[in-house]
C-alpha cells in the first residue's frame, strides 16, 4: 500500500518544502527582526531599558506557552488548515504592531504574533513528516533545509532589521510580514497536502493557559527583580512556578491532556528536548546583548550591526546543511549534539571578554563563528531526534514539544541573563564601560548554561 507521500509528485514535495522552511524562516526571524530596531522602539514608544526584553518577550512567550495547543489542534482539525490560521493571525498582529503608538498596544500585537507563530510551528513539522517521513534519507535532508532556515531567519532577521530601520522606520520590521503572509495562504493550498490526520478528541484549552500564564508570570518576574528586588517579585516568580506545577499535574490527570506524559517515555525523546532547552536559553541571550553591544557601545548604525552577523548566519546555514547531516550519519546524535554544545559554550565564554573600546573583528567575529559552529552542530541533531521519537499519529505534539523546549529555555535564558545584565551595570545608558560589563555577565552566564546542556547530553542521550 503506498503512502500519500509517495504518490505526491517529487517536484511538488520540494515545492513544499520550501513553504514548510519560509515558515519556519518567518516564525524565527520574528524573534530577531525587532533587535536592531529596539533602541528606536524604546524612543518611540517609551520603553525603559529593563522591559525593552518584553519586544521579545511577549512573543516568544505566547509562541512557546501555545505551541502545544498548536500541536494538538494540528494532530485534531488537520496540518493545513492549522497551518493556514496561523498565517492569519500572524498577519493581523503584524499590522497591529506595527501601527502601535505606544507600549501595551506593541506588546498586544507581539502576542497575537506569536499566538500565529505557535500554529505555524508544528503544523510545518507534521507536514514534513508527512511528506518525507517514509523516506529516511530524504527525511534527513529535509530537516537539515527546515533546521538551516531556523538560525537564517534569525540572524537574517537582524540584518534585514538593519536594512528597514536604517532607510525606512521601525513599524516595517512588522509591516514586512504581510506580503509574505498574504503568499503563503495562497501557496499552501497549492502545494501542501490536506485532510485532517483522522485523531478525535477535546482540546485542553484550561492547560494551554495555564502553561502560557505560568512561563509569561516567571518571565515577569525574572525580569523586573533587578529594578524592583528578588522580595518583591518573589510573589511573581513563585505564582509562575506553581502555574507550572499545576499545568504538569493536569496533564497527568487529564483525560485527554495537551502534553500526554507519557510520550517521553520514548527512548532519546526527553534528553534531545533537553537539548534544545539549553540551546534556547544559551543562544538567544547572545543575539540579544551581542545586538546590543553592536550599536550601544561600538556604535555601529542598524545596517551595520545586521551586516555584521552575516558571516555568522552563512556558517550556520552552511553546517546544518553540509556538515550536520554528515556528522550524524558517522557518529549518531549524541556526539554533534555534545560536542556542538561546548564548542558554543566556547563561543560565548569568548565572547564575555568584550572590551568598551573593542572592535568588531578582534571582539566579536572570532568568538560569533565558534559558536555558530556549534549552534549548527547541535541543532539538527536534537530537533530531528525528538520528532522521530514520536509516533506518527502524534507528531503534532511531538513536534510542538520541541518547539516549546527550544522557546521556553530561549524565554526563561533571556529573563535570566537580562537580570544579571541589568544588575551588573546594562541598564546605564551612554555608558559604555558599563555596558559592557552587564553584557559580559550575559554572555558569561550563557556560556554557563550551554556547558550545562553539554554536561545533561552527556549524561542522559543514549548512543543508539
Amino acid at each position: 500500500m503506498t503512502t500519500a507521500q509517495e504518490t505526491r509528485p517529487n517536484t511538488l514535495r520540494w515545492r513544499a518544502l520550501g513553504l514548510i522552511a519560509l515558515a519556519q524562516f518567518m516564525v524565527i526571524m520574528d524573534t530577531s527582526i525587532i533587535g536592531v530596531a529596539l533602541p528606536r522602539m524604546r524612543d518611540a514608544l517609551g520603553f525603559t531599558p529593563s522591559t525593552l526584553s518584553w519586544v521579545f518577550n511577549a512573543y516568544v512567550i505566547a509562541f512557546g506557552g501555545l505551541l502545544l495547543l498548536g500541536g494538538r489542534l494540528s494532530d485534531l482539525f488537520g496540518a493545513r488548515r492549522l497551518f493556514a490560521a496561523g498565517w492569519a493571525i500572524l498577519l493581523a498582529g503584524s499590522v497591529l504592531a506595527g501601527a502601535a503608538g505606544n507600549v501595551p498596544v506593541e506588546l498586544a500585537g507581539r502576542i497575537v504574533q506569536g499566538a500565529g507563530a505557535a500554529l505555524i510551528a508544528p503544523s510545518a513539522l507534521t507536514l514534513l513528516m508527512m511528506l518525507f517521513g517514509s523516506n529516511p534519507k530524504e527525511l534527513t535532508k529535509a530537516l537539515a533545509l527546515y533546521g538551516a532556515a531556523a538560525p537564517a531567519g534569525g540572524t537574517a532577521g537582524v540584518f534585514l532589521g538593519g536594512v528597514i530601520t536604517e532607510y525606512l522606520s521601525w513599524p516595517w520590521v512588522f509591516y514586512l510580514n504581510v506580503p509574505i503572509a498574504v503568499l503563503a495562504l495562497f501557496a499552501a493550498r497549492a502545494v501542501l497536502p490536506g485532510g485532517a490526520t483522522g485523531t478525535r478528541g477535546t482540546v485542553d484549552v484550561f492547560g494551554a493557559l495555564t502553561v502560557t500564564l505560568g512561563l509569561g508570570t516567571l518571565v515577569y518576574g525574572i525580569v523586573r527583580a533587578p529594578e524592583a528586588g528578588w522580595a518583591a517579585t518573589s510573589i511573581a516568580v513563585g505564582a509562575g512556578l506553581v502555574l507550572l506545577a499545576v499545568f504538569v499535574a493536569r496533564q497527568a490527570k487529564a483525560r485527554t491532556p495537551l502534553m500526554r506524559l507519557s510520550i517521553f517515555r520514548a527512548p532519546r525523546l526527553g534528553a534531545a528536548n533537553l537539548a534544545q532547552v539549553f540551546l534556547g536559553a544559551a543562544w538567544i541571550p547572545m543575539w540579544f546583548f551581542l545586538n546590543l553591544y553592536l550599536q550601544q557601545v561600538l556604535g555601529f548604525r542598524a545596517f551595520p550591526a545586521g551586516a555584521a552577523l552575516l558571516p555568522m548566519t552563512a556558517l550556520i546555514v552552511l553546517g546544518m546543511i553540509a556538515l550536520a547531516p554528515r556528522v550524524i550519519g558517522r557518529f549518531g546524535a549524541k556526539l554533534p549534539i555534545v560536542a556542538g554544545l561546548l564548542l558554543l559554550a566556547i563561543g560565548l565564554g569568548w565572547l564575555a571578554l568584550v572590551r568598551a573600546d573593542g572592535s568588531f573583528w578582534v571582539d566579536v567575529l572570532p568568538a560569533s563563528l565558534v559558536a555558530a559552529l556549534g549552534m549548527s552542530l547541535a541543532f539538527i541533531p536534537s530537533l530531528s531526534t525528538a520528532i522521530s521519537a514520536a509516533r506518527p499519529e502524534e507528531g503534532g505534539l511531538a513536534s510542538g514539544i520541541v518547539n516549546t523546549g527550544y522557546q521556553v529555555g530561549s524565554a526563561l535564558g533571556l529573563a535570566v541573563m537580562t537580570a544579571l545584565a541589568a544588575a551588573s551595570g546594562a541598564s546605564a545608558l551612554g555608558d559604555p564601560a558599563a555596558l559592557t560589563s552587564g553584557y559580559s555577565v550575559a554572555f558569561a552566564g550563557s556560556a554557563v548554561l550551554a556547558l550545562a546542556g553539554a554536561g545533561f547530553a552527556a549524561l542522559t542521550f543514549r548512543r543508539r
